[in-house]
């Protein structure tokens, strides 16, 4: 299998691709004057869409955590509407007067 350069990608083609595979970059910066370091910075990056790192096992706390957050939040707010609290739709007949 030979590597092809398709001259026609585009930015969107691009994101599309590093959101399914993901990107990793492992950088190690050292800042330094006259020889001597000033700063020194390892950076450690993954990006990548939720369902690629769900599938590799990355932040799948984090994802049930927020999902559970959510459902929660959901119910609560269907129960309110079901009460009559919260952000329902409003009678206008109960104001006239």
């Amino acid at each position: 299998m030979e590597p092809t350069r398709d001259s026609h990608a585009t930015l969107v083609d691009l994101l599309d691709r590093i959101l399914d595979k993901g990107l990793v970059i492992y950088a190690d910066i050292i800042v330094s004057v006259a020889g001597i370091p000033l700063i020194g910075v390892n950076l450690r990056a993954a990006l990548a869409g939720m369902e690629t790192m769900l599938k590799y096992g990355v932040m799948q706390e984090w994802d049930e955590r927020i999902r559970a957050w959510e459902r929660e939040k959901r119910g609560e707010k269907a129960m309110s509407m079901v009460s009559g609290d919260g952000d329902g739709p409003v009678d206008a007949t109960a104001f006239a007067g």
